[in-house]
């Protein structure tokens, strides 16, 4: 037995003493980073201390004076005289400075291929050192000639393992989300005003599918359904000119989830600009290269969609690159898209590493765009990051005050956010929507193309600006209503007229959509009477046309005074069955439905996602670039998906 794990450990010892002389052979910068920790602990004779090993070294020292003494490790030009077999590789001694601990760690716990048992009759394996060589950690006869076939090819699933070292497991559970609890049910007569902000964002759209293709159900927080809603393009009467920029579309049908209540749903398309007709583009790319960024699923996925923008821009548009990571740097001053060669070759050097100082980067981000600013043209700066700003400025308020008073300077800011465990959505929301801009969550290589390719009109160049709507519910003829979603764009009702007041943007031929869960006068109540307040006065006279009255109110990209709209929302617009109304609507309820689901349910009732599928499914309609089908396979994943994530160490 002492034999067999004598002869185990030398040839164990040979072939981590034949890789690492392979591995400076070769002279690459990784394989001498493994070559020098297996050298030391070669020449230490020290390579496992494995229990069978010791045990080896003990019986080799009863052997001792049996052996040739050693010989000097370094070999000089001198010793070796002319070039000869014995010099034609490297010595093993002159490997390079010691490798990194992580590399070292790495090598030493690879389990090397089990040898064969050892018997005293069974001959030495061809080209396999001598158990001499072993016992002494040095291999003179390694040094006079290559590796044999053997030792090669166990180096080789050393470099194969090294290489195929799954990236470290992303955080979990440390994302921030900026959403609120959803909107209650307000009584028409004592509240009969709902005021928001327009929401084109798509970012929570994005997140959820992500984690439902991990087979995780997505926090509720990470669930804003209007964001669900108008991620889909829908098929509302387009305007006719860019000076009337907005038309709006109602419906109004029954509600599938709640017998006796109504849907009403507000549609608004943008105009959409002629490509020959866009203004140029000033962009600056502002993208986080701090160590957080370094998954496939962050830098390398940014980098792929950055490229796939530059590809869809004019020659005479303009980019420039601001990186940050520990400090920020410029890495390619204004350059015109002619030189596309140069912008996607500083695109490609682009690597991740060290800590984020991300608003030292917006402000040189900012201060480029302000020195090539085109007055008649866009000026953004696009974000791209996982939102993990840990360096300068962190405070939320304050970089919201620095993008507002940039913004008032004409130059805006979109997020393209990344990753997930540490994803910063709350941030990202913030400066998105203090930048007039949009915020978009790029998961995939399929939606980056949706949004910096398909929507690349959209995504950057504004049609209207601080859109704003208004809805007056008639009090006659609804008792309660609920808007779906929108719950951190909700504005006061005197926000309305005040021009001051900030709001969302809307892109070159986007759509918006949004619903209201109505109560008619006499539907099921949601919401008692007050015992002591005022009661709604009985009336035998047909109830008035009108439910409400929609507003809204915008301002065009270079203006500074909004315009208003109006149409009203009655009979004509309605719809008895729910089969009968728009097929857009029916779709765009599905999706409500699933968002409201997800977010635990409290006004769908006992509506699940077989509710959600038979009505999406019915509603799908043409889907060119299959969004909608791909829902459909979403809903089913939330079927079967988990409640949570596993926290992994």
């Amino acid at each position: 037995m002492k034999r067999t794990r004598y002869l185990l450990a030398a040839s164990l010892a040979c072939i981590v003493a034949g890789s690492g002389a392979y591995l400076h052979l070769i002279q690459s910068p990784q394989s001498q980073d493994v070559a020098a920790p297996v050298e030391q602990k070669m020449a230490s004779n020290d390579v496992a201390q494995a229990p069978s090993t010791v045990q080896a070294k003990k019986e080799s020292e009863s052997q001792k004076e049996s052996l040739p003494q050693p010989q000097t490790q370094v070999q000089t030009d001198t010793q070796a005289g002319k070039p000869s077999q014995e010099t034609a590789a490297p010595s093993v001694a002159a490997a390079p400075p010691p490798a990194k601990p992580r590399v070292e760690s790495l090598i030493a716990s690879r389990d090397a291929p089990k040898a064969p048992p050892a018997t005293a009759s069974r001959a030495p394996m061809p080209g396999a050192p001598s158990e001499k060589y072993a016992l002494r950690g040095r291999n003179d006869h390694m040094q006079s000639r290559a590796p044999s076939a053997l030792l090669l090819s166990q180096v080789e699933v050393f470099r194969d393992q090294r290489e195929r070292v799954p990236a470290a497991s992303e955080p979990v559970g440390r994302d921030k989300f900026a959403n609120a609890p959803e909107n209650a049910f307000k009584v028409a007569r004592d509240a009969p005003v709902s005021t928001f902000s327009i929401d084109v964002d798509t970012a929570s759209y994005a997140f959820v599918r992500a984690q439902l293709n991990r087979n995780v159900l997505p926090p509720a927080a990470s669930v804003r359904t209007e964001e669900l809603i108008n991620y889909f393009p829908y098929a509302y009467e387009a305007p006719a000119a860019a000076s009337e920029p907005f038309r709006a579309d109602v419906a109004v049908f029954p509600n599938p989830w709640a017998e006796g209540r109504k849907l009403i749903r507000i549609g608004v398309k943008g105009y959409a600009l002629q490509q020959t007709s866009r203004p140029r583009a000033n962009l600056v790319f502002l993208i986080d290269t701090s160590g957080s960024m370094a998954p496939q699923n962050r830098l390398p996925l940014v980098k792929q969609s950055l490229a796939m923008l530059v590809t869809q821009l004019k020659p005479e548009d303009r980019i420039a690159i601001v990186t940050y990571a520990g400090n920020a740097g410029t890495a390619l001053e204004p350059t015109s898209v002619s030189e596309k060669a140069k912008i996607l070759a500083t695109i490609d050097r682009l690597e991740a590493g060290g800590s984020t100082a991300g608003a030292e980067g917006i402000r040189q981000a900012y201060a480029l765009a302000e020195q090539n600013f085109d007055a008649s043209g866009v000026n953004r700066v696009i974000l791209a990051t996982d939102g993990d700003f840990n360096v300068g400025i962190t405070n939320k308020d304050e970089l919201q005050g620095f993008v507002e008073r940039q913004r008032e300077k004409g130059i805006f800011l979109s997020v393209l956010g990344v990753g997930a465990g540490n994803y910063n959505d709350a941030l990202a929301q913030t400066l998105a929507q203090n930048g007039n801009g949009v915020a978009a969550y790029i998961d995939t290589i399929n939606e980056a193309r949706k949004v910096l390719v398909e929507e690349a009109s959209s995504t950057l160049f504004p049609i209207g600006k601080d859109v704003k709507i208004q809805v007056e519910f008639n009090p006659a003829t609804v008792a309660e209503y609920r808007l779906i979603g929108y719950e951190t764009r909700l504005l006061n009702r005197d926000d309305f007229s005040n021009d001051k007041v900030d709001a969302g943007d809307v892109g070159s031929g986007q759509t918006v959509t949004a619903l209201y869960d109505i109560v008619p006068v006499d539907g099921p109540r949601v919401v008692d009477d007050l015992r002591y307040g005022a009661q709604a006065p009985a009336s035998d006279s047909p109830s008035p046309a009108e439910y409400a009255f929609v507003k809204i109110r915008y301002k065009l990209p270079q203006s500074d005074q909004s315009v208003l709209v109006s149409t009203p929302v009655d009979r004509a617009s309605e719809h008895g069955r729910f089969e009968d109304a728009p097929l857009d609507a029916r779709f765009a309820t599905s999706v409500a439905a699933f968002g409201e689901i997800l977010r635990g349910g409290k006004h769908t009732g006992r509506f699940g996602y077989d509710d959600v599928l038979r009505i999406a499914s019915a509603a799908r309609g043409d889907d060119p670039y299959g969004y909608r089908s791909e829902f459909l396979q979403l809903v089913r994943a939330a079927k079967t998906a988990s409640a949570m994530q596993p926290l992994r160490p």
